[in-house]
């Protein structure tokens, strides 16, 4: 009997563990590797308003004029973090424009100690897939 409820307890553990392994974001696969915003609509970093943490590889973040950003990150770098964490953003030396995953240097400051993050891609939602995101998700 006591094995059984170990085997048991077990099995649900692995269970749980893959559902969130699996937990598919409402906004569907991450873009390819690399992609970044076309001219016309990148963003100063100065203009981030907001921002919220989607899933362990994807912050969304929101411009001054309303629009809403995916940014994908390498690694699970935002796992552990929550929306509340502070995000650091740092530019390259004279350019305050993000238009590529490059342009970004992104860490998340939890309890005073910041960690960085690898950009992998950015890019504008489209009103339709903002609303597909859950409310209290938005930024």
């Amino acid at each position: 009997m006591k094995i059984s409820i170990i085997a048991l307890a077990a099995t649900v553990a692995t269970l749980s563990t893959v559902a969130i392994a699996a937990k598919v974001s409402p906004l569907g696969d991450a873009p390819a590797r690399g992609t970044g915003l076309p001219a016309g609509q990148c963003i100063r970093s100065h203009d981030i308003r907001n921002h919220t943490i989607l899933d362990k590889d994807t912050l969304l973040i929101s411009g001054g004029d309303r629009s809403t950003y995916r940014v994908t990150m390498k690694g699970g770098c935002l796992a552990g973090a929550s929306s509340s964490d502070p995000i650091i953003t740092r530019n390259p030396p004279g350019s305050d424009i993000i238009c590529k995953p490059i342009d970004m240097d992104i860490g998340i400051d939890k309890s005073g100690f910041e960690t960085r993050c690898i950009v992998d891609s950015v890019v504008k939602l489209a009103p339709e897939q903002v609303a597909m995101v859950p409310k209290k998700l938005r930024p």
